[in-house]
């Protein structure tokens, strides 16, 4: 089959488990149910390792190329986590646990690293290996990517360089979007004040 169309067979699935995950948050290190979820699929899709735990209950799987030569190990990346929050949309997928949702989008995060996962495993094409770092505990301050790096994924691994991305309404189906440096990558405040003379008088 055309790399295209299974691309397209792939992400018709993705949205059946992006659906399912979106059905059952789970609140920072307490992603249970989607870490066993992602392993499952991890393993039903042939990956050469699957590791489960780390920074308490995320989970990597390791791809390996049909060429290994490189010695090259990238990461992509997805978090787990959902919100503390109500979900109030009516949709038919929509949060199954009071006071919980994923209102950020890792639900689809999630889901379209598995679909690349599974895609990888089928396909093989590339020199290297390939860790999927699916993370726990990205909202709320919870530090889960700190926590897996910690129980010493990168070394584990010898994961050379990670790549994430994040959904962003607004951009239209198909395309994405970079910035050079940080985005979307702390939430802490600044504020710095300033007393003194002006600098021009008058």
């Amino acid at each position: 089959m055309p790399s295209t169309e299974r691309i397209a067979a792939i992400a018709r699935d993705a949205r059946l488990w992006r659906r399912d995950i979106h059905m059952h948050p789970e609140l920072l290190f307490e992603v249970h149910r989607t870490a066993s979820l992602v392993a499952g699929r991890l393993r039903e899709f042939g990956c050469d390792e699957v590791v489960t735990g780390l920074g308490r209950t995320g989970v990597v799987g390791l791809l390996r190329g049909r060429e290994t030569g490189s010695g090259r190990v990238v990461g992509l990346r997805a978090d787990m986590d959902a919100l503390p929050i109500e979900e109030a949309t009516g949709a038919p997928h929509a949060s199954r646990t009071p006071g919980l949702m994923h209102a950020c989008g890792h639900d689809g995060h999630t889901a379209m690293l598995l679909g690349a996962a599974r895609f990888l495993a089928e396909t093989r094409d590339f020199d290297g290996a390939v860790a999927l770092i699916f993370q726990p505990a990205e909202e709320n301050g919870g530090a889960g990517g700190k926590a897996m790096v910690d129980d010493g994924m990168m070394e584990r691994f010898g994961i050379d360089e990670v790549y994430g991305m994040h959904n962003m309404p607004g951009i239209a189906s198909g395309q994405f979007a970079i910035k050079p440096g940080a985005i979307m990558a702390s939430s802490t405040r600044v504020e710095i004040e300033i007393e003194g003379r002006g600098g021009h008088e008058w």
